[in-house]
């Protein structure tokens, strides 16, 4: 919700061009807060209010302002201003942003800046998303392990101001390949020791990732070791640049997101859900619905080829909600468990076996318990019942569950064996697959011990 308090001060000032006035605003809090009273002003308002402060700052509030704003304040600012900001954002930032204004703009403003930005820039697009390159920014701390403690500070000193972390210095060679870190704390804390070579304050053994690994192993490295900032290389083990751990949390976030969003059955939002078209929302939700609803008329097909033994037996038709939904429920469950425990790489797509055992267990005796209920259920709805009529739900129970459980637990595996996003495995499509399966086994078992099939 857009905070309007201090809209009518800042447009008041903004026609009176109070400049004191108006730099004192971009000052006075924190740069959050400050974009957060921002967001009712047209991009020309907001691009006005932020000249008031200097670079720094400016680009500090304009990255807390939301996404669509800021591109555009790009597009609508003129060219030398625009170019002037983007070439002082880290550099992460600066690509992202830049991959969402329109080519027009980004081919105005990239000569406008300088050649080493414009190089950083287009090296920097030219890994695909969702990979570590993506991620990662170049603006970090290096030094050849040659200098002294006192050296060192003062040249870490020098680079402060144009890095956006230096809470790890990476020691590297004269081609760049990376021989270790240092930590900040570190070198403060040997202060006191200025001509002791930074060489042995060097840890070796380092975490690193690939530029084209997946940004979910990324995550799960920095998650795993609680790093401030991971490390990221080539092939021939050259720094080319660190990945954040803000950019991790992006990540972390995006993942969870897109998750809750397969798991509902439908397709993930670009943009928040009340800036989203209604026909976009539409054709999200439409394509998965489509599907879904594909899956149910399997479900109908497959109940209507048996029309004619539940015409001879109608009370059977009172229990398949409770069928379908127990195997659907107890697949859901499987699947959940599964999809966490691969996020969390407690196991891996070889590990089949091992959960199909777990899974066999656990199914057998949530199945069992639910059939005890089961088949109290049956004798209260069927009076005077036969003792082949009292097991017919009891013995679906177990029988769906188990199946649930099963097929719940190890389609995630296969879709991870197959390289496709586990989360795919909505509940809804799964529920698909388990009520047609619950209404082939009911049936079948239906078939196999009621009198009234018999003979």
């Amino acid at each position: 919700m857009i905070n309007t308090l201090y809209l009518p001060e800042i447009r008041e000032m903004l026609a009176a061009q109070d400049s004191a006035g108006l730099a004192e605003f971009c000052t006075a809090l924190h740069p959050a807060r400050t974009a957060e009273f921002m967001e009712g002003l047209t991009p020309e308002e907001a691009w006005q209010v932020l000249l008031h402060t200097d670079l720094r700052n400016r680009i500090e509030i304009y990255s807390y302002l939301d996404d669509d704003v800021q591109v555009q304040i790009v597009e609508t600012a003129p060219p030398e201003e625009a170019s002037e900001l983007i070439a002082d954002m880290p550099a992460d930032d600066r690509v992202d942003l830049l991959n969402q204004v329109a080519p027009e703009t980004v081919e105005q403003v990239m000569p406008l800046m300088p050649a080493e930005e414009r190089r950083d820039i287009m090296r920097l697009s030219s890994y695909p998303e969702g990979t570590a390159g993506s991620l990662m920014t170049t603006d970090m701390a290096m030094l050849p392990e040659s200098l002294t403690v006192r050296a060192a500070v003062e040249e870490v000193g020098r680079q402060s101001e144009e890095h956006e972390t230096i809470y790890y210095i990476y020691i590297v060679d004269d081609d760049k390949h990376l021989r270790g870190l240092v930590s900040a704390r570190q070198l403060v804390t040997h202060l006191n020791k200025p001509n002791m070579p930074l060489a042995d304050l060097v840890e070796r053994d380092l975490v690193t990732v690939v530029d084209t690994d997946d940004q979910e192993t990324v995550a799960a490295k920095v998650a795993d070791y609680d790093f401030l900032a991971i490390p990221v290389v080539d092939a021939e083990r050259r720094l080319v640049g660190i990945i954040t751990h803000d950019d991790i949390i992006d990540v972390m976030r995006e993942e969870a997101e897109e998750d809750a969003y397969l798991a509902g059955g439908l397709e993930p939002l670009v943009g928040s859900y009340l800036e989203t078209p209604w026909w976009e929302l539409a054709w999200k939700r439409g394509l998965w619905l489509t599907v879904l609803f594909l899956a149910a008329v399997l479900t109908a097909t497959t109940l209507k080829n048996y029309d004619t033994e539940l015409d001879r037996v109608p009370w059977l038709v009172f229990f398949i909600p409770l069928v379908t939904s127990c195997g659907g429920n107890s697949g859901t469950q499987s699947t959940t468990l599964s999809i966490r425990a691969l996020t969390n790489n407690d196991i891996t797509p070889r590990d089949w076996w091992r959960v199909l055992r777990r899974e066999v267990a656990t199914g057998l005796c949530l199945g069992g318990f639910l059939a005890a209920i089961g088949f109290v259920v049956a004798r209260l709805v069927e009076h005077e019942p036969a003792a082949s009529d009292m097991l017919v739900v009891p013995v679906t129970l177990i029988g769906v569950v188990l199946c649930g459980s099963v097929i719940g637990s190890l389609l995630p595996l296969l879709f991870r064996r197959l390289g496709l996003d586990e989360a795919l495995m909505s509940g809804p499509f799964l529920s698909g697959i388990i009520d047609i399966l619950g209404i082939v086994i009911y049936m079948t078992v239906a078939i196999s011990l009621l009198q009234d099939f018999s003979g």
